[in-house]
């Protein structure tokens, strides 16, 4: 009886934390980036291909899970899409410092994420009623990242010629830039109608 208690107090503090099991999958995701990086250290794209694919099909789960058994929870708003993020933009700046992809690209790529994650962490932590969910041009832009991002490591795992992915480079580089300036527009113009 006594273990029945103390059970069922562990899981109402798991539930309160939010940790169920699509922000575990989301958690695992996060936890695969420093796996990731250290292959693409060590050059090892093949295998740094198949964690991406690990963390595609965590990212396409846990979605599913939330929806089907009615887990979405304001946390797992806030950590899934981190977690895309960290994964690229990690990936592009390891890329970058082993002369991949330019480090222009690194850059943009950087600050739009950086924005949109202070942007979600002050949204999260104030409670403040901020729509955060991302626009179709936010989830073109992360597609195309990511497509990006596969491309170069596959291209370098079979040792091709990177410069055949340039038109690729420059058109997630246009699109990252326009998705960086709608979101800041957005939220500017929220900020200000909010104070009006």
């Amino acid at each position: 009886m006594e273990f029945s208690e103390r059970y069922k107090g562990e899981a109402r503090t798991i539930r309160s934390m939010n940790m169920n099991v699509p922000n575990s999958l989301t958690m695992l995701r996060i936890l695969l980036i420093p796996v990731y990086v250290g292959l693409l250290n060590y050059e090892q794209f093949d295998y740094a291909l198949a964690t991406l694919f690990i963390a595609g099909v965590t990212d396409a789960l846990d979605g599913i899970i939330a929806r089907v058994a009615n887990q979405r929870t304001r946390l797992g708003e806030v950590l899934d899409p981190l977690a895309d993020k960290l994964m690229l933009t990690t990936g592009f700046i390891t890329l970058s410092v082993m002369h991949m992809v330019p480090l222009w690209l690194t850059i943009l790529v950087a600050s739009r994420d950086l924005m949109l994650m202070l942007g979600a962490a002050v949204a999260h932590f104030t409670q403040t009623q901020v729509d955060i969910s991302p626009t179709v041009l936010g989830k073109v832009t992360t597609l195309i990242q990511l497509t990006t991002l596969i491309a170069i490591v596959f291209f370098a795992s079979r040792r091709l010629d990177l410069a055949v992915l340039d038109p690729l480079v420059y058109l997630m580089g246009g699109v990252t830039l326009m998705s960086g300036l709608h979101y800041l527009s957005r939220g500017y113009f929220r900020i200000t109608s909010s104070q009006a």
